[in-house]
């Protein structure tokens, strides 16, 4: 459970840089981050992703959509 509610913390900090970054609405960055590759690392244990800074994940989203 806290686990869970600290991956929902951690996604709502990535949208908002994303969103902040990209200049593009909340909406478009959740969208952009759930249809990702990188949303599906941050759920792998094995990667662990999400042990990784915001902007890190941000940047790497950024790359990716590039």
């Amino acid at each position: 459970m806290l686990r869970d509610l600290l991956m929902w913390n951690k996604i709502g900090r990535i949208v908002t840089l994303l969103s902040e970054r990209l200049g593009v609405s909340s909406e478009r960055a959740l969208d952009l981050f759930y249809t990702s590759r990188t949303n599906k690392l941050m759920h792998d244990p094995e990667i662990k992703l999400f042990t990784m800074s915001d902007n890190y994940i941000v940047d790497e989203l950024i790359n990716e959509i590039g």
